[in-house]
């Protein structure tokens, strides 16, 4: 069997295990917290194993185990092990250790699942504690916070709910990530998780789109970002609207895992911050290799000393309320500022634009999703679309397929970002019909994803597919950048011969002239008849 056949073999196993787990769990957790169950649960299983990992590879005796020693034993090592790995476990509170000990046919295994609910919620307590005053405890505070072991959604006794958890950690823990697991954590756990998330997303309505954009769309993103760049250059990426991190951990995938890359993100929403950095550790990114914050961006941005970015790539929400001049710190703003004007307060997409503009390194690009409104509408968002053109930011603009995003049918559009351009045009690229339809949802595929970014990479004109025009002819478009302003699209109306169309008409004139004589012979014999 070839390596990509086991992979996709391993891959299905593991989407199988999923579903199984969601099975068990369907008509008494909801989807949404259903996720959470099995993520926390996924990642109480990573951080264990990762954990167990690192400590039998730097202990020299090749016999040793630390999943087998007691806790007074393991304290030992606590302090340097937090210092590496952001925090720490004890041996007992293990995930193999406590699955083990609710399993059939384990010592005390009744005691141990009368208690499962406690044993759990101390072990999940005492995984944050041991970050506490240590670097790491802004990256492990809270990261089980929606891990309710006592909710009633699990069942409505203590009896009910330890079953299911027990089945959780049964499931989970059969869960095939192929052979060594250092050696395929990465791509395992993180495929759980971006299969889950599509999993729920797919089936969730407009909230699930919300915290997960598709990852044919993220790598897409992902890879604008990096044309015609050495991508040894990008150290730093950024998204102020990160939602579950999808996005940045592109990059980890693209440029590989050994890539030396800093991800910077915030996120307003409290439990999809806490995915976002469980899907940093999930995909094996260490706690001094991550900052994710929490909290507006627009009204408190958490990076200022961190800007600018070498690359920065976002799916924000769609024309959300934000303060705009209602508060007259904003027009100060040097992220605002610079335009003049501030997005409405009822629609805050051309804010979030302008803020990753300020905050984009000189030779870096930006690559953002971009409601269609906000190409053509008047007012202020006219106004700042005058100052993006005017000043040769804007690369490119790439319209989307409809039906790609979760909770919405709306083709949406990518606006592209650079500070240092060379030509003072815009590339406008017509993708609309660039996908294949997969389920309820269109998809990009490998060669669509290639001929967009071979277009951009070039420059280059494609009839009916990309157009370059100048800054100067849009600004005299009323700066309108909606890419059928400037794409033709294929006339698929039938072409009509004119000549052969008039010679038609004169034999249906000449037959219904021949009819009309028939027909008043025969009315004439009639009448002579009569």
């Amino acid at each position: 069997m070839t390596e990509q056949a086991t992979q996709a073999q391993q891959r299905s196993e593991l989407h199988k295990t999923i579903w199984s787990i969601a099975d068990d769990l369907r008509g008494s957790v909801d989807g949404w917290d259903f996720k959470q169950y099995v993520l926390g649960i996924l990642f109480y299983r990573f951080i264990s194993e990762i954990l167990c990992d690192y400590l039998n590879e730097v202990e020299p005796d090749p016999d040793f185990d630390y999943s087998s020693l007691s806790d007074e034993e393991a304290e030992f090592g606590r302090s340097a092990t937090v210092k590496e790995k952001g925090f720490f476990i004890l041996p007992s509170e293990l995930f193999q250790n406590v699955r083990a000990s609710v399993m059939q046919g384990a010592p005390n295994r009744e005691e141990a699942l009368e208690h499962l609910n406690e044993t759990l919620e101390q072990a999940f307590r005492n995984i944050e504690g041991s970050a506490i005053g240590e670097e790491s405890e802004k990256d492990l505070k809270g990261l089980f916070d929606d891990m309710d072991v006592n909710s009633a959604k699990l069942g409505n006794t203590v009896t009910d709910r330890n079953k299911k958890l027990a089945k959780l950690l049964e499931k989970i823990g059969t869960l095939d990530f192929g052979g060594e697991f250092k050696e395929n954590r990465i791509d395992a756990f993180g495929d759980a998780y971006e299969y889950l998330m599509n999993m729920y997303a797919s089936n969730a309505g407009k909230s699930g789109g919300e915290f997960f954009t598709p990852q044919d769309v993220s790598e897409l993103l992902a890879r604008i970002t990096l044309v015609n760049r050495d991508s040894t250059d990008v150290k730093r990426v950024y998204d102020p609207c990160c939602g579950s991190g999808s996005l940045l951990l592109k990059f980890s995938k693209i440029l590989g895992s050994k890539a030396d890359i800093d991800y910077f993100g915030q996120e307003i929403n409290l439990t999809t911050y806490n995915l976002c950095r469980i899907n940093m550790f999930l995909h094996d990114i260490n706690f001094d290799k991550f900052d994710i914050a929490l909290g507006d961006t627009l009204k408190e941005p958490a990076h200022w000393d961190d800007e600018p970015f070498d690359a920065i790539v976002s799916n924000p929400p769609y024309s959300i309320k934000w303060e705009g001049k209602s508060n007259p710190l904003n027009i100060n703003d040097p992220r605002f500022s610079p335009a003049g004007v501030l997005a409405p307060e009822s629609k805050a997409d051309l804010a979030f634009t302008m803020h990753m503009l300020s905050w984009l390194e000189t030779a870096a690009t930006a690559a953002i999703v971009e409601f269609p409104g906000v190409l053509y509408r008047g007012g202020a968002e006219g106004k700042i679309r005058k100052y993006l053109v005017s000043n040769n930011f804007i690369e490119a603009i790439i319209q989307l397929p409809k039906e790609m995003f979760f909770g919405t049918s709306i083709a949406t559009c990518i606006i592209v970002l650079r500070k240092s351009k060379v030509t003072n045009d815009v590339l406008f690229i017509d993708a609309s019909e660039e996908f294949v339809r997969e389920g309820t949802k269109n998809t990009f595929k490998e060669e669509h994803i290639k001929k967009i970014l071979g277009v951009l990479e070039r420059r280059e004109e494609v009839e009916r597919f990309s157009k370059l025009v100048f800054n100067d002819d849009i600004i005299e478009n009323d700066v309108n950048l909606s890419v059928s302003s400037y794409v033709e699209k294929e006339d698929l109306r039938e072409k009509i011969d004119i000549h052969e169309l008039n010679a038609e008409i004169e034999q249906i004139v000449a037959r219904e002239q021949e009819l009309r004589e028939k027909i008043d012979a025969i009315v004439a014999d009639l009448e002579g008849e009569i």
